[in-house]
């Protein structure tokens, strides 16, 4: 069953809504006793001898976290920080308690690992960044000290992880849909109340430049009603390069333009598609598989049978699936969009973020 077709249609009448609604008071209920429970001791939190800054989001859905990871990581690394990133591995193909090991001598895999770490690594290798990947991030962080003796361990989308005690919580808050519809999931994308907000260290609205200045300010003054204290940073997401896996060949922006096609199988692929757009791409031809889809040998196939001749770009996420034989599909003209996160705002808005990462790199700059 598809979940997102379901979804769709109880949202189209008034019985389908009144379902998820109910459903959504019941998913409300369950988040109040587990955070109670934590809250009064009866489920534990554990504390590990190192700092632990959690990049997060409030909401389900592409805000841009992995990105926020891979610049944290970067920033750490390139100031001489030990820094290590842990991670459940969302949908990988392995026991969800076996713990896989990503760096510059384990590389691993990404059907092991998951997408999303095994990108991180892959992209960080030039810092030597590890990657831990496994559901018990108590566990993961343990090894991250013992192993790496790590100053700092970013956790990946672990905003309503309690059991790993932090130090800091970064929440990221998507500008084109920052509250989920406000509604808790089911019926909306939150995955836990606003309020939640209180925890939060720093807030980081992304993909700021596809708002206004009005719906920035009723972002930050929403913001604000639940954590009055709470500083607030923009960022936008900024292509870097493009980068043709079949020549090896960094295409600089602006080179390459005009009609094209492309496919991906992210959280956002409107936020993709309309990136290319800006860059001047015409796309004729669109392919949106679901969020951390495992590419097979005929999805390529009927991506190349259906290219018409005409260029092809996707993401690092995408690429890290592809199955072995892709060479023998894709003979060239192939590309991917490399995007990084800016920080905007001058040197407050970097101070803050440094703040909240690494208070000692703040002072440094």
């Amino acid at each position: 069953m598809d979940l997102k077709k379901l979804h769709k249609k109880l949202h189209r009448n008034a019985l389908g809504i009144a379902a998820l609604w109910i459903i959504s008071l019941f998913y409300r209920l369950i988040v109040f006793i587990r955070q109670a429970l934590y809250d009064f001791g009866f489920l534990k939190v554990t504390k590990v001898n190192t700092r632990i800054v959690c990049i997060g989001n409030l909401t389900t859905g592409g805000t841009g976290k992995t990105t926020a990871v891979m610049l944290a990581a970067r920033q750490l690394a390139k100031a001489g920080v030990r820094v290590a990133i842990i991670s459940r591995g969302y949908r990988r193909q392995a026991d969800p308690d076996d713990m896989v090991v990503l760096s510059n001598t384990t590389p691993g895999s990404w059907v092991s690992a998951g997408d999303e770490p095994y990108m991180l690594s892959r992209s960080l290798k030039d810092h030597d960044v590890p990657v831990i990947v496994c559901a018990n991030r108590v566990k993961a962080a343990q090894t991250a000290v013992k192993r790496f003796r790590s100053q700092v361990i970013v956790l990946d989308d672990g905003f309503q992880h309690f059991k790993l005690e932090r130090d800091s919580d970064i929440v990221l808050i998507d500008a084109k849909n920052p509250f989920g519809g406000d509604a808790l999931l089911p019926l909306g994308t939150l995955r836990e109340p606003k309020s939640a907000l209180k925890r939060a260290r720093l807030a980081v609205i992304t993909h700021a430049n596809l708002a206004d200045v009005v719906q920035l300010d009723d972002i930050r003054r929403e913001i604000h009603e639940y954590n009055p204290a709470l500083q607030v940073i923009e960022t936008t997401h900024q292509p870097e390069h493009l980068f043709n896996i079949c020549t090896g060949e960094v295409v600089p922006l602006g080179t390459l333009h005009g009609n094209a096609a492309a496919f991906s199988a992210i959280g956002d692929p409107g936020s993709f598609e309309e990136t290319l757009f800006d860059m001047g791409f015409d796309l004729k031809q669109k392919w949106r598989y679901p969020d951390h889809h495992p590419y097979r040998l005929e999805d390529l196939q009927s991506v190349q049978s259906l290219r018409g001749g005409l260029p092809i770009i996707t993401t690092y996420k995408d690429f890290t699936k592809f199955p072995d034989g892709w060479r023998e599909i894709f003979a060239d003209h192939v590309y991917l969009l490399s995007i990084s996160l800016n920080i905007t705002g001058g040197v407050k808005a970097e101070q803050a973020w440094l703040n909240a990462l690494y208070p000692k790199l703040a002072r440094n700059q």
